[in-house]
This record gives C-alpha cells, sequence and structure tokens, in this order.
C-alpha cells in the first residue's frame, strides 16, 4: 500500500499552541521582524544570525571599538632598539673599521636588553643608562645627538 499524502512538517510541529513551534506564542520568532528587515538593519545587540554576513561583507573590524582617541593621546612613535639586535646584526647595521664597529642609528633609542662582545661606537638619539653601560664596559661608546 502506497501512502497518498505525507504530513508535512509544520502540521507535527504542535508546541505550546497551534503554529508556535516550540516558541512560545505565536507572534514571536515568525518572519524578517524579528531578524530587522535588508541589508544591515536589525544587526543590533541580538544579531547573531546576522554575524556571518556582517563579517564577510564588511570584515573582521565591524565588531569592536576603532576611531578616535583623545587629541591628548599620542602615541609614542620613537623607534627602540636592543643591544642584541645590533650584535645580532653587526653587518646590516654598521661596518667594521680596525677592530670596532661603527653604527649609525641616529633616529632610534638604544635598549639594554642583551650582551655586547664587540666594540660598538653608536650615532643614536637616546640611549637607556643600562645601554651606556654594557657598551662602556665592552669598550665602545654611543654618541647622543643632541637636541635642539
Amino acid at each position: 500500500m502506497i501512502k497518498s499524502k505525507k504530513r508535512t512538517k509544520s502540521s507535527k510541529m504542535h508546541g505550546r499552541g497551534m503554529g508556535s513551534h516550540g516558541w512560545g506564542a505565536r507572534k514571536k520568532h515568525r518572519k524578517s521582524g524579528h531578524r530587522g528587515g535588508k541589508g544591515m538593519s536589525g544587526s543590533g545587540k541580538r544579531s547573531d544570525q546576522k554575524k556571518t554576513l556582517v563579517l564577510k561583507k564588511y570584515g573582521h573590524k565591524y565588531f569592536g571599538k576603532q576611531g578616535i582617541t583623545s587629541r591628548g593621546t599620542k602615541r609614542d612613535i620613537r623607534q627602540r632598539i636592543n643591544l642584541q639586535t645590533i650584535e645580532l646584526n653587526l653587518e646590516k647595521y654598521g661596518k667594521q673599521t680596525g677592530n670596532k664597529w661603527e653604527i649609525d642609528l641616529s633616529e632610534y633609542k638604544i635598549l639594554g636588553t642583551g650582551e655586547v662582545k664587540d666594540k660598538l661606537i653608536i650615532k643614536a638619539k637616546e640611549a637607556s643608562k643600562s645601554a651606556i653601560e654594557k657598551v662602556k664596559n665592552a669598550g665602545g661608546e654611543i654618541l647622543l645627538k643632541k637636541s635642539a
């Protein structure tokens, strides 16, 4: 015997009251009114169903904070470099004259992380106390640029 008519899914899903589909009142969880509308409308607090759309269309910068900080807040854009980095890349940063290395990093602040084995003569904008001490102990010096 062949079944002539298959019962629809919605007629099976009675839930709490006719047509509620298990979501309580019939008016809730229906149609696009609860999802906002077209495009970006309804992409607020409870818009988890639109998250993939948002990320695809607008990228990952859509969520979270962006924009302007106060004018008083300035980013520190000084360039810094550690002695360790200089030691590892001597050929890149300087040239060898005799038994010492002359290094021109006149836009950098020299920081004191790392050990100094070679004699270094470094031109720099600024330097930390520990960096100056370490370079002096190795027989070199740090020449600081005079700020006007």
